[in-house]
């Protein structure tokens, strides 16, 4: 039986952006206060339900609305329409230094920060020893918190955060400031709380942070949600849509090509391949041969052009690619529709999901057209190694 912890129903935020810029300008315009007010909506009529155990990130360019929506999930903010229900205690990281008074130390914030998270003054002394010992501060532990550094902050915020035994746990961004040894240390503890079925809702930027914490990925954009669904799925939209907008803002190429062509297809085929699972289209094993097949429409006459392939892991890390330029291939004369079929014999993959991506160039390497995520597939293994290359790997002692 699923049991839901976090249930936001039809949460609208709204903020009132004032265009006064000084005391005197209110004090004038009092009485038309409403012409110099926008008002911005962070969140528009957002629909979503966690439940106990999963681990969701939460995803999206800036402004998306995503601490936001943390934030009115941890009771911060009050949503202006709809409404938020928590079941269980709740711990949030919201941001740096949230909780904390500059003027009290490190051991008297303990004692604040533990009291406003749901602990009692006896409960947080038998945790203290262990929230001092996480955080790894304990000569500055009598020091004002002021005189913290960034770092320091969130050592000491996290440890409080994963000693009040919560519930759910919500972070935002700030495991990004820690450095690398307290960064997997808040991993390991992440996982154990994953292990104890804890729910976690993450707020970050790093794509590789939520393809390893989360179970699920909800990507927002001006305040709506656009996606839920698995990490792969979801951060593939993301990435589509990064593109979409930087190539968007990209100026045009003051001596483009003079050629014009078009992706129309592409397709993927694999010996002893079968079809794909869900939105994949292709599943191989290790050492099949891979074809990209596709049909480029040359609305001019082209002499001389490139054809590009680059498969990459769906958070968009280069696996391998190629092009006919660095293959030594001179393509022949395209007009019209034009099919092209790259192979990649015996692939030695390993065990994960990848995307495909298709461009074709002029002879002076000017982009004519490219096809982002044109195709997907899973490799399948039953290897003894991990990572992008499949190997069946030896031992052998004493010889």
């Amino acid at each position: 039986m699923t049991i839901e912890v976090v249930r936001v129903e039809q949460v609208s935020k709204h903020f009132s952006i004032r265009k006064q810029k000084s005391l005197k300008e209110s004090i004038v315009n009092a009485g038309r206060a409403r012409r110099f007010r926008e008002d911005f909506k962070a969140l528009d009529d957002v629909n979503l339900s966690i439940a106990a155990g999963e681990s969701v990130g939460l995803v999206g360019p800036n402004g998306s609305g995503k601490s936001t929506l943390l934030k009115v999930i941890g009771g911060i903010l009050a949503p202006t329409t709809g409404s938020v229900h928590v079941r269980g205690r709740l711990a949030a990281l919201l941001e740096l230094g949230a909780g904390f008074h500059p003027d009290l130390t490190g051991r008297e914030n303990v004692y604040l920060n533990a009291s406003i998270l749901g602990l009692t003054r006896a409960e947080t002394e038998r945790y203290f020893d262990g929230i001092v010992e996480f955080s790894g501060i304990e000569e500055f532990i009598d020091t004002q918190v002021k005189f913290y550094s960034s770092g320091m902050y969130v050592r000491l915020a996290f440890a409080v955060a994963v000693h009040v035994d919560p519930d759910v746990l919500l972070v935002d961004e700030v495991l990004a400031v820690g450095d690398e040894p307290f960064q997997r240390k808040c991993m390991d503890k992440i996982r154990e709380f994953q292990s104890d079925g804890r729910t976690i809702v993450l707020v970050s930027h790093s794509s590789g942070q939520v393809a390893e914490v989360c179970d699920r990925a909800v990507v927002l954009e001006h305040g709506r949600i656009i996606e839920d669904a698995s990490p792969r799925i979801a951060l593939g939209r993301l990435r589509k849509d990064y593109e979409t907008q930087i190539e968007a803002d990209r100026k045009p190429d003051e001596d483009p090509s003079p050629y014009r062509a078009k992706i129309r297809r592409v397709s993927l085929e694999a010996t002893g391949g079968r079809r794909g699972e869900g939105d994949l289209d292709l599943m191989l094993s290790p050492g099949n041969d891979l074809v990209v097949r596709g049909l480029v429409d040359f609305e001019t006459v082209t002499d001389d052009w490139e054809l590009v392939v680059i498969v990459e892991n769906y958070l968009g890390g280069l696996v391998f690619g190629t092009d006919t330029r660095i293959m030594g291939e001179h393509l022949p004369t395209a007009s019209g529709e034009t099919t092209f079929a790259m192979t990649f014999p015996e692939l030695p993959l390993g065990e994960g999901e990848y995307v495909v991506n298709v461009a074709v160039r002029d002879r002076k390497s000017k982009p004519l057209d490219s096809a982002s995520q044109a195709a997907t597939f899973a490799v399948r293994a039953q290897g003894r190694t991990v990572g992008h290359v499949f190997t069946d790997p030896r031992v052998a002692i004493g010889q």
